[in-house]
């Protein structure tokens, strides 16, 4: 009882048991729990007791406004190739993006009366275009199987039974788990974390998870915001807010280490965002210097020879004038470089726009040229908790078995979803990510339930 007054629990008499606990009811919490369920009751008709300890009032908080509220569920194609969009851990994700695909995902809820629709550019959506449809089927799912799903029910601490305890049905567990809220106690041999990360915390993904599984004995890898764009210091573009600009380069070096990522940029007021930015943004830090290339970088000597034969043939006519007739090819889109755009960079560069082509210096030249194939701007900040759509860093991989989700230190512990070190790039990848493990722990826990 002494853990029950430190917390200051006044209903200390309230015990639930179960046979498996999940924390958080976000989308891996309750797949894996609807997952388990649908296992376990498949090959035995007794019903195993399943309890989903929710903080918030309701569940799902987060997955409700996924997609702008649309919930870009999954992303198409060949599964093999989802395994490039989650960094440097594709290789742990690999087991549960095979075991459970984005085309499996998209028949689950087909099979419930949920129908999808791909974009273009890849993304899938509800066809309702409503993410409100996407929860309303995991909750009743939950109902369906019996499922109890505890809301209001804020975990305050999670620590393993030194002593083990006796079950509902009277059997001694040796190795078993109590969640302390401020209502009472949970108890049970087998445990899920599911409770995202830190971003969005209005939601409830306020890092609980971390300090749960911090003190099971877990390394967590520092968290910091993802999928969130870069406040850029001295910003020079704010007049073109709203911009898109389609497939730029975008680079970043760390000591000797150089990276790049192509997508589109969109200009805010005060930074960069688009795909190109956000999910490079995993490994940018406040004070990193990035290059954009609006023409690629080794398209710069063709570059160069058509602009100075150009300004042969045509000296007479303003700069921005000039770059507006930019072959399209030279970027990577195939597009044209809008025109304030021109403007900007020329202006960036220190070049009077109103400068004729004839009169441009080498030295003012190779400035624009170094600018047009590789602007430099140094990160203020990031996008903090508030906006960022996942976090990086968590439960150390190194802790975790890929291939069960369940932890290499803790027996009966399952860390799912986003409170394990595992980020996606935009446009479905992590709400696939929370739905595969999810789906893989909920294997590994129904054969020990059966």
């Amino acid at each position: 009882m002494r853990n029950l007054e430190t917390a200051g629990i006044e209903n200390i008499n309230c015990r639930e048991e179960a046979d498996l606990i999940i924390i958080g009811a976000g989308p891996s919490g309750l797949f894996c729990a609807i997952k388990a369920a649908g296992s376990i009751h498949n090959k035995n008709k007794h019903y195993s007791r399943i309890i989903v300890l929710e903080k918030k009032g309701t569940p799902g908080r987060k997955l409700l406004i996924s997609g702008s509220s649309r919930c870009n569920i999954t992303h198409s194609g060949d599964i093999q190739e989802f395994l490039s969009h989650y960094g440097e851990h594709s290789r742990f994700m690999r087991p549960a993006l095979l075991s459970f695909t984005n085309r499996d995902l998209v028949s689950f809820f087909a099979e419930k009366g949920l129908a999808m629709i791909e974009e273009e550019s890849g993304k899938i959506f509800p066809a309702t275009g409503r993410s409100r449809n996407v929860l309303d089927i995991l909750v009743r799912e939950c109902e369906a199987h019996k499922i109890s799903l505890h809301s209001d029910q804020k975990v305050l601490s999670l620590s393993k039974k030194e002593h083990g305890f006796e079950d509902r049905f009277g059997h001694w567990i040796e190795h078993g788990f109590e969640a302390i809220t401020e209502d009472g106690f949970y108890l049970s041999p087998l445990v899920v974390i599911a409770t995202g990360g830190c971003s969005y915390p209005a939601t409830g993904s306020s890092g609980d998870g971390y300090r749960f599984a911090r003190a099971l004995g877990h390394n967590i890898i520092e968290p910091g915001p993802a999928l969130t764009p870069a406040y850029i210091k001295d910003y020079p573009f704010r007049e073109l807010a709203g911009i898109s600009i389609p497939d730029v380069q975008v680079s970043l070096q760390h000591s000797e280490t150089t990276r790049t990522n192509c997508g589109d940029i969109l200009f805010t007021h005060e930074g960069l965002s688009g795909p190109a930015i956000l999910d490079f943004s995993r490994h940018i830090m406040p004070g990193d210097t990035i290059r954009l290339s609006i023409i690629p970088p080794e398209r710069r000597p063709e570059l160069e020879a058509w602009f100075l034969k150009r300004t042969e043939e045509m000296g007479g006519k303003g700069l921005k004038t000039l770059l507006e007739d930019l072959p399209p090819a030279f970027c990577r889109s195939g597009q044209s470089i809008p025109g304030r755009l021109i403007a900007k960079i020329l202006e960036i560069s220190g070049i009077p726009a109103e400068l004729k082509g004839a009169q441009l210096s080498r030295h003012l030249r190779i400035t624009l040229f170094n600018n047009l194939t590789g602007l430099p701007l140094e990160v203020a900040r990031l996008g903090g908790w508030d906006i960022a759509m996942v976090s990086r860093g968590g439960v150390d991989l190194g802790e975790v078995n890929s291939r069960t989700m369940e932890s290499r230190l803790v027996k009966g512990l399952y860390l799912v979803g986003e409170v394990l070190d595992v980020d996606g790039d935009t446009g479905g990848y992590n709400l696939q990510a929370a739905f595969s493990t999810g789906a893989l722990a909920a294997g590994s826990i129904a054969k020990k339930l059966a």
